[in-house]
Parts: C-alpha cells; sequence; structure tokens
C-alpha cells in the first residue's frame, strides 16, 4: 500500500499536478551529524523560489522525515544533509532502499565533513550500485537554468571542484550527490552566511533543476 501511494503521488507531480499538501522532506538520521543543519531557512527558500520560478504549488512547510519511518513513503522527494557522521541500521537501509526503489528520491549534499560516512552508508542501501560522476551534459543540469559546467561552487571548503554524483537503478537516477559544493548553504536567507547574492542565485537554481528534473523532467520517464 505505502509503494501504491508513493507512485500515485509521483505521477500527480509528473504530469503537472502540484497540490499544496505535497511537501518535500529532511532527512532525519543517526550517527552524530547534524541533519539539522540548515534546517530553519534552506528548503523553504528553496520551495519559495521553486514555486515562483517553476509554477510548482509544493507546501511551503517542510518535513522531517526518519530514515526508517513509513512516513517517508509519503514524500516523492527527500533531501539529506550535514557535516559529520552517518549510520544507518539495517531496518533504515531496507526502508531507505525500498522507499528509492519504489520511485522515491534522494538529494543529498554535503555541507562538508559527511562524505567519507555518507559514500558508505549509500553502498550499505545499493551494494551492486558504484557512485557515478554525472556528465555535464546530464539533464539535471539543464533543466530551467543552464549549468554547463555543473554544479556551482557555493563555498570553498576544500578548494576542490565541485562534483555531482549519482547512484543509478535500472536506468533512473534514485539518488544524486552534489559534493564540495553546498547548495544548502546557498539555500540560506542572505545573513545566515552573507554569501553574495549570485552565489546564492545559482544555488538556487541548481536546486529548482533538481526539483524539476525530479518532478517535471528527464526523471519522469522512469514512471509507468
Amino acid at each position: 500500500m505505502r509503494n501504491f501511494i508513493l507512485t500515485v503521488s509521483i505521477l500527480l507531480l509528473t504530469v503537472g499536478v502540484f497540490a499544496q499538501s505535497y511537501q518535500i522532506a529532511l532527512l532525519k538520521y543517526n550517527g552524530g551529524g547534524d541533519w539539522y543543519a540548515n534546517l530553519e531557512t534552506s528548503l523553504p527558500n528553496l520551495i519559495q523560489f521553486s514555486n515562483q520560478t517553476l509554477k510548482t504549488s509544493i507546501n511551503p512547510e517542510q518535513v522531517l522525515v526518519e530514515v526508517g519511518s513509513q512516513e517517508i513513503f509519503t514524500y516523492p522527494f527527500v533531501h539529506m544533509t550535514g557535516h559529520g557522521n552517518v549510520v544507518f541500521s539495517d531496518p533504515e537501509i531496507d526502508n531507505l532502499r525500498k522507499y528509492l526503489l519504489s520511485g522515491g528520491f534522494l538529494h543529498i549534499d554535503d555541507n562538508y565533513g559527511m562524505d567519507q560516512f555518507v559514500r558508505t552508508e549509500m553502498l550499505r542501501v545499493f551494494p551492486e550500485l558504484e557512485w557515478i560522476e554525472l556528465p555535464l551534459s546530464h539533464p539535471i543540469y539543464h533543466q530551467k537554468f543552464d549549468f554547463d559546467n555543473g554544479l556551482p561552487k557555493v563555498h570553498e571548503h576544500d578548494d576542490f571542484p565541485p562534483q555531482g554524483f549519482g547512484l543509478i537503478y535500472e536506468g533512473r537516477l534514485v539518488c544524486f550527490y552534489s559534493y564540495q559544493s553546498d547548495l544548502g548553504d546557498g539555500w540560506e536567507s542572505a545573513g545566515v552566511h552573507n554569501d553574495p547574492i549570485e552565489v546564492r542565485a545559482a544555488a538556487l537554481k541548481m536546486g529548482a533543476n533538481i526539483l524539476q528534473y525530479v518532478f517535471m523532467g528527464e526523471g519522469q520517464k522512469v514512471f509507468k
């Protein structure tokens, strides 16, 4: 039943029926990492930007959802961020895999410091898959906004170039991982990090691209 509910929800979204009841969720996980790092303004600002630029009607209120909960199947898009350790229990691994195989989508944004942990845990979810760096031609970079050079660089961190990785299951991108970019910080309100307006604008545009890819673009072709 939970898979049916999720599939129906996603199908409605992909044909452009955006109701106020639809929400996107922030993932709450164990291990000590600060899943709440961008809790106050990040996703709410992205939702507002998406509603304005993509003409979506996503509920402006974000939802918190735990990895192992049944409620995760209610939300077709889940965002995950943080700086530190990530630990999934075996039941959580099973639940997250079922969620993603049922049509759900996970966006992971490394806020700096979670990389080694989240890569390991996600490969427990999909041991048969490998992280693939998405080419610059991938549709996720070319939705409403074109990012010919890939992900925008919001914060320096180790001063490495930003990279976008994916887990692809039977031809479908089930998880997009933005690394060395810090999109979530760029979505936050101006006074939080005092980022330049053009940096915040680029982050919001890329975030809107991710939503459009999942709900309205190439990502929808897998839903039959």
